[in-house]
């Protein structure tokens, strides 16, 4: 456990008015690696702020490349996406929702071909493991569910990763903590 930690640097945001109004970014600057919370905007039902999601996203991807060029990079947050089939429930109902569309999973594809490694997938490669389930229906107790909150670290820091996991028995909210451990 690391005593005393304290950012070197803090900042907040992508540097663009239109994205940083709605306070979705802050990153952390240690001495060892850079860390990036994110809360992805939600596409809605009626899939009105897909255009605004993706452009967000992109700019976020933007972002994140630059600051992987500078040293190890921990992203986490609730990227409002599951990301492969494994992360919801029930993918087949769910593929023309927002969260689910082919386009905004392509996008995590491409953080992924970037050299991001999802570190939940590096300890549990099987389905069941959700992150975010509705509050209607009660279908949190029977775990029908949604994976789309991350950490992903930069290559650099895989060997450093000792545990990814998720906390669903935690209540509070119609999300359920996640966790990372390195070894720094």
């Amino acid at each position: 456990m690391l005593k005393n930690l304290e950012p070197l640097e803090v900042g907040d945001g992508l540097g663009s008015r239109k994205f940083d109004d709605e306070g979705r970014i802050l990153s952390m600057k240690f001495k060892k690696f850079t860390l990036v919370n994110v809360y992805f905007p939600h596409g809605r039902r009626d899939k009105t702020r897909i255009p605004f999601k993706m452009e967000f996203s992109n700019q976020f991807f933007k972002y994140v490349d630059k600051l992987k060029k500078k040293g190890p990079l921990v992203l986490g947050g609730d990227f409002n996406v599951a990301h492969t089939e494994i992360d919801i429930a029930r993918p087949k109902q769910n593929k023309n929702n927002s969260g689910f569309l082919p386009i905004e999973r392509k996008w995590a594809d491409k953080l992924i071909s970037t050299g991001f490694v999802d570190t939940f997938r590096l300890f549990h490669k099987d389905s069941g493991h959700y992150t975010w389930w509705s509050k209607i229906a009660k279908v949190r107790e029977k775990n029908i569910g949604w994976r789309i909150d991350y950490f992903f670290v930069t290559q650099n820091l895989v060997k450093k990763v000792k545990d990814a996991f998720t906390l669903p028995k935690v209540m509070g909210s119609d999300h359920c903590p996640v966790g990372l451990k390195l070894k720094i």
